[in-house]
């Protein structure tokens, strides 16, 4: 076993297993191996149920039984958030991962949480739709996973985030409840909305068991138009500037590497004859300058960041910050001055001021320039939330600070999690 991982104290009794067992049936409850760790910590067993009902049953014994659950889809982002305190069980959605009913005249989808997103993309593609959605791995994250973590990307200019593509959900609570919000309606707004909820919330709150999304058609071509900006200065001018105008497009982001000019890249989605419309508008008001089509890969660039902080050993660190877009240049400059040349840095920004940074340098370098990072980020009432950071630093805070909101959150979580059954101190605030 990896020196890195340590065991979870043994709180699964004998008996407690062979329940788990006659549950889900003997084939899915295994001993947990080194590769099912979370953030370093071992639990004992993973159990991979089949149905609602099965995972529901398991989780209300563990509920009762005292364990710490951390609930698990394709497990791409198992270890954003803070470490564990404990971690006893993995209850897996692997096996929950059937597209229920594409309603495609009604433009509206409902899948199980294990499905992971590129499954559902091929699906919808089928009738010429999809989500609208540019989650990170799509072939690996589930539906499920990516909910938990609010996983939107650049689309989310044009068709919001996950919290409104989402318009329904089932979860199951602590104590074996079922519970669904919303329905298979776009405009279904009657009782408490669990789903939205459940949104962001990290699986702390309930275990999404399906989701019922808004789905969009697919676009009749696509067209990527990037070009290179004096400064960060000037790519904010000009993100903010296709932002107020009455173009049509569908996502918008910079890309900086160190002190290398920036590229600003905006994408259109429609016919031929409105790409060529769209285009011609966009270089009349970025004052003709040089734009040229990039490949679709283009936007993979974020994905690209946290790919390679995966596959870069100790030396790298990857997070996520939210600012106002009018904040995008001096924001970029700040990081760069706190970098300096002890630490390389890449930064993929979206037009809506979501970003994210990847480092490369010497971990406690790293972890000092993230903290200071930290503090200008809030100064400017945003927020930043490390994705990754190499072992040999010292334990950071993943969230930072939960301001007014978080005694509201905690009340929540007492509500509809009273005894910390599910990913207990993970999230925010240690919740």
């Amino acid at each position: 076993m990896d020196a890195a991982v340590s065991a979870s104290a043994n709180r699964v009794t004998s008996a407690l297993e062979e329940s788990l067992r006659a549950i889900v049936t003997p084939k899915f409850v295994l001993r947990a191996s080194a590769a099912d760790a979370v953030a370093g910590v071992l639990p004992q067993l993973v159990a991979e149920p089949g149905t609602e009902q099965e995972l529901a049953s398991v989780l209300k014994l563990a509920d009762e039984a005292g364990l710490v659950v951390i609930p698990r889809g394709g497990g791409t982002k198992l270890a954003w958030g803070n470490a564990p305190a404990r971690a006893d069980l993995i209850l897996s959605t692997a096996r929950l991962n059937r597209i229920l009913e594409h309603a495609w005249a009604d433009l509206t989808v409902t899948v199980e949480a294990g499905c992971t997103i590129g499954k559902l993309q091929e699906k919808l593609a089928k009738h010429g739709q999809r989500l609208a959605l540019d989650a990170l791995w799509p072939k690996q994250a589930t539906v499920g996973g990516v909910l938990s973590t609010n996983d939107s990307g650049v689309l989310r200019v044009r068709f919001g985030s996950l919290r409104d593509l989402i318009i329904g959900a089932t979860l199951a609570l602590p104590d074996g409840t079922l519970a669904s919000s919303g329905g298979k309606v776009v405009k279904n707004v009657a009782g408490y909305d669990l789903s939205k909820l459940a949104t962001g919330a990290l699986g702390t709150l309930g275990l999404i068991t399906r989701a019922v999304f808004r789905v969009h058609p697919l676009p009749k071509e696509t067209r990527t138009l990037t070009c290179m900006s004096e400064d960060v200065g000037e790519a904010q001018q000009l993100v903010l500037a296709v932002q107020d105008s009455k173009l049509a497009h569908s996502a918008s982001q910079i890309r900086c590497e160190g002190t290398a000019q920036p590229k600003v890249d905006v994408l259109f989605e429609a016919t031929q004859a409105g790409l060529a419309a769209q285009s011609a508008q966009l270089k009349s008001l970025a004052g003709n300058k040089d734009f040229a089509d990039s490949p679709s890969g283009t936007w993979n660039a974020r994905q690209d960041l946290y790919s390679s902080a995966k596959t870069g050993g100790a030396r790298t660190a990857i997070a996520k910050f939210s600012i106002l877009p009018a904040q995008i240049a001096n924001t970029i400059d700040t990081l760069g001055d706190l970098c300096a040349d002890r630490i390389q840095w890449n930064v993929v920004v979206q037009a809506t001021g979501i970003g994210s940074v990847r480092m490369e340098g010497e971990p406690l370098a790293m972890q000092s320039a993230l903290l200071s990072f930290r503090t200008n980020v809030e100064s400017k009432k945003g927020s930043l939330v490390v994705h990754q950071l190499p072992a040999t630093a010292s334990r950071m805070e993943a969230w930072g600070y939960g301001g007014d909101a978080l005694p509201l959150m905690r009340a929540v979580k007492h509500q509809l999690d009273p005894k910390n059954t599910l990913n207990a101190g993970r999230f925010l605030g240690g919740i």
